[in-house]
């Protein structure tokens, strides 16, 4: 058996032919179309969600529907969708980074020290892109090479690493006056359009590309989805994983830059709880946290309902501490329905054996 074969095998659902081959095995019509039902709202929930949190924030507030208040909502939402995306590849193959905010506020600070010690802005965007990377290969690696029993462990171990490292490099005080060039990446627009959103869809577009249309996209959810499958299949398991969690921290830093730009400021508190946000996002999304199910715009939509929740709460009033609470709230409601979901697709895999 090949990489694709064994990769197609472990990604998509079980035949509905049970495992003898025979079609009288089926459990019936009514499951078919319990399945089929199961995978459309998978695949359109998010977007019905959005939908329906737009239309009763709509009616709360008649501020919501504006265009500057909309716009807001996706330069904010910007972030935490750059977050998400590296969380979804690292979801995907039943995974998770706890250290993603961290990152962020590490690599936010030391662009921001550069800039203000006159290094040209386009080295700083550079440099702190590899920091965020490196630091991501540094929990990969952890996580292969020590062979950790889970990758919470060396993701936290990283999260307070570079929390600490940004305190201690900016002297807990934020670093302000950033560059104009710099600023534009975050606050700056084309077309009324802002830059940070353009930067999203593109970005967004290319890692559809990269996890539908690439052997290495379909490693990925390979080894989310049977990670032995996947290792004597060929896959390289260790490489991909390590990759996976270099990228998730490369766009992190992605976010600090985003970030910076936009608050004209780097400071060592930025992105703290930003990895909630994004798993949250995420699992909204459609990805699953037993690995293997994901899309990149199943997530983009998990992100955009995160940033409506927040700006509807903020415009009707709602303290920041309640905020907390109703974000905590959808968080658990959004893993119980991933845990729903696959004790379901659990009892239909049993049914037809």
């Amino acid at each position: 058996m090949n990489t694709k074969d064994a990769t197609a095998a472990v990604a998509e659902e079980p035949s509905p032919i049970g495992t003898s081959g025979a079609t009288s095995d089926l459990p019936s019509d009514s499951g078919r179309w319990s399945r089929a039902g199961s995978g459309i709202m998978r695949r359109f929930g998010p977007l019905l969600g959005l939908l329906v949190t737009c239309a009763v924030l709509s009616f709360l507030s008649p501020y919501f529907l504006t265009f500057d208040n909309l716009i807001n909502v996706f330069r904010q939402s910007s972030i935490n969708a750059l977050l998400a995306l590296g969380q979804l590849l690292v979801i995907i193959t039943a995974g998770i980074d706890l250290s993603v905010g961290s990152i962020l506020g590490l690599s936010c600070v030391l662009v921001a020290m550069m800039l203000k010690a006159g290094v040209p802005w386009p080295l700083c965007i550079a440099a702190g892109a590899c920091v965020g990377t490196v630091l991501g290969m540094i929990n990969g690696l952890l996580l292969t090479k020590l062979r950790l029993p889970h990758p919470f462990i060396p993701t936290l171990g990283m999260m307070n690493v570079a929390r600490g490292l940004a305190f201690v490099i900016s002297g807990g005080f934020p670093i302000s006056e950033l560059p104009q060039g710099f600023r534009f990446w975050g606050a700056g627009t084309i077309a009324y359009i802002p830059v940070p959103v353009i930067l999203v869809l593109a970005i967004y577009a290319l890692f559809h590309v990269f996890l539908t249309r690439t052997t290495l996209g379909r490693d990925v959810y390979a080894i989310g989805g049977n990670k032995q499958a996947a290792m004597f299949s060929g896959i390289p398991v260790d490489r991909r994983l390590t990759m996976v969690y270099a990228v998730s921290g490369g766009l992190a830093a992605l976010g600090a830059i985003v970030l910076a730009g936009r608050l004209n400021s780097g400071f060592p508190l930025a992105g703290d709880g930003a990895e909630l946000d994004a798993i949250a996002a995420v699992i909204i999304g459609g990805a699953s946290f037993f690995g293997g199910v994901g899309t990149v715009w199943g997530t983009l939509i998990g992100a955009l309902i995160m940033g409506v929740l927040r700006n509807g709460l903020t415009l009707l009033n709602v303290s920041p501490n309640w905020q907390k609470v109703v974000i905590g709230v959808v968080i658990v409601a959004a893993v119980w329905i991933d845990v729903l979901r696959q004790r379901a697709s659990t009892r239909r895999r049993l049914v037809r054996k």
